[in-house]
């Protein structure tokens, strides 16, 4: 009998040691420990057509019903990943794509940088810690009515994270610290986004297994999305992009060629359903995935 009531207390004694650790939550501010860890390259491509036929999806995005201008602040983390540490895994047009992003967020749909609303991190200078850092000052500075813009071109990673959203399979935007690849986990994206006191944020994401990154719908939030959950993502010398980035930004809103609706104003009026109805009608191979919870078209 006390064999077996010693037993119980060195059985619970455990408990009590384990379960703290077990129920702790993982600090999100940094990189979280992950298993089965995948990197799912974009794929960089010679010689690939450059575009599609120019015709639109079976199920447009696109009503020509355009919501509310937003009537406060413009924010822009604008994110693009070339130069990863060392040169295996190094791509080509992932710092093309966020300047073309910032190019057309600050001369067609008034976005300024004058005082400091857009961070543009380019290839080193898109750590962890600066991917972070951006969104936490733009959370701070954002109130209601305020219109926030989240790009990132890069590489994508899955594995199994301790990120807070209870999925067998986690996706990822892969950063560095400089020396090393980094993952920002689905969930852990999810949390560095909440608490945001504005409903107008639109993610645009041009990286394999982007499709995952639904972690981050809630009202007024629009995500676009390269490619499906499983999906890879391209990017070739005939586009100097990634390939939904071309369209969907280059030639899409730069070009002026989303413009389906006449929105009627002066200097640029392709929504954002517009533009990703245009990436889906010509991407080829990948196929561009949108979650859309915002009333009607958003006019950035």
């Amino acid at each position: 009998m006390k064999r077996w009531i010693a037993g119980i207390l060195v059985a619970v004694l455990v408990l009590v040691l384990i379960t703290p650790a077990v129920l702790a939550k993982p600090d999100m501010d940094k990189p979280l420990p992950a298993t089965d860890v995948e990197l799912v390259k974009k794929i960089t491509v010679h010689g690939k057509p450059g575009g599609g036929g120019g015709g639109k999806p079976a199920t447009p995005a696109a009503t020509g019903t355009v919501g509310a201008n937003c009537t406060g602040t413009k924010y822009a983390i604008v994110v693009g990943i070339s130069d990863y540490p060392g040169t295996l895994n190094d791509l080509q047009y992932c710092d093309d794509d966020a300047r073309d992003m910032y190019d057309a967020l600050t001369t067609l749909y008034g976005y300024s940088n004058s005082t400091g609303n857009i961070h543009l991190l380019l290839d080193m200078n898109a750590s962890f810690t600066a991917i972070w850092d951006a969104i936490n000052v733009t959370k701070s500075q954002a109130v209601a009515g305020d219109e926030v813009v989240f790009f990132f071109s890069g590489h994508g990673t899955s594995g199994k994270a301790n990120d807070g959203d209870n999925e067998k399979v986690d996706e990822a935007i892969l950063s560095h610290d400089g020396s090393s690849l980094v993952a920002v986990w689905d969930g852990q994206l999810r949390d560095w986004f909440a608490g945001f006191n504005t409903s107008r944020i639109i993610f645009i994401f041009d990286s394999c297994l982007a499709g995952g990154m639904t972690d981050l719908q809630a009202p007024g939030r629009i995500i676009n999305m390269a490619c499906s959950e499983s999906g890879l993502s391209y990017e070739d010398d005939s586009w100097q992009n990634g390939q939904f980035t071309y369209f969907f930004v280059d030639q899409g809103m730069l070009a002026g060629k989303a413009d389906k609706y006449d929105n009627i104003r002066e200097v640029a009026d392709v929504t954002i359903e517009e533009a990703f109805d245009y990436g889906k009608a010509n991407c080829q191979v990948q196929k561009p995935t949108i979650s859309d919870s915002f009333d009607d078209d958003l006019l950035l």
